[in-house]
């Protein structure tokens, strides 16, 4: 059961759509694997369309009803609709293709919102692969990131910020555990050491460097950009 979504004000941000693509494509991912966050959406943006419509339109339609009754009988209805019932254009509703990534032999079917997003080459690291989502968002970076059964990634604090989305399987840190459709948003407050007894896929988005806190893994620092 999903546990962990998205806050009020980055859903906001969603409907408005104020945020980047790659977190815009994180909360849609997550709204399509939950009912709760999928109905908030909706809420919202049918509040922002009416609103929309009120501040930008509605003064237009404010006519004279002389002159609307006037404009509606110069309307031809009947063979308006004749024409509607006669028209040979068909829209052809093609079926969608599922489109999936492979990580050490394991395949995993992709969200349909990065259907369309170009990867990069899988890069390994112990029991962690990586793809970046090739996005050009200047520091913010996109990826999948796989963690085979019975990995982890070292203990670490952000830089910046850390959304993990997990699309598959699970994980576990000092804070919980995460299943499937879980949204989580971590800053430099948070310090944890994900690890994942059956493995898991995550869509994850970083704008700044890991940073390894424990033992030798701080070795790894000048690298802490690479696996998220």
């Amino acid at each position: 059961m999903i546990k962990h979504h998205p806050t009020f004000e980055l859903i906001k941000s969603f409907v408005n759509g104020d945020l980047p693509a790659s977190l815009s494509a994180a909360v849609a991912i997550h709204a399509d694997m939950c009912p709760k966050c999928q109905q908030q959406i909706a809420q919202l943006t049918e509040q922002v369309a009416e609103q929309s419509f009120e501040e930008t339109f509605l003064d237009r339609f404010i006519v004279d009803d002389a002159d609307v009754v006037n404009e509606l009988s110069e309307i031809d209805f009947e063979a308006m609709a004749k024409g509607i019932m006669t028209s040979n254009d068909i829209d052809e509703v093609k079926p969608s293709v599922e489109k999936t990534i492979s990580f050490n032999n394991k395949s995993y079917p992709l969200p349909k919102v990065l259907n369309n997003m170009a990867l990069g080459k899988t890069a390994n690291i112990g029991k962690l692969s990586r793809a970046r989502i090739q996005l050009d968002e200047d520091e913010i970076r996109t990826s999948l990131l796989e963690i085979q059964p019975g990995g982890s990634v070292p203990e670490h604090t952000h830089k910046g910020f850390e959304l993990t989305l997990l699309l598959d399987g699970s994980f576990h840190d000092g804070y919980g555990e995460y299943v499937k459709g879980d949204f989580i948003m971590l800053d430099g407050t948070h310090k944890h050491h994900p690890e994942s007894k059956n493995g898991c896929l995550c869509y994850t988005v970083a704008n700044d460097a890991l940073h390894f806190t424990q033992g030798i893994n701080k070795l790894l620092n000048p690298i802490g950009s690479l696996i998220y």
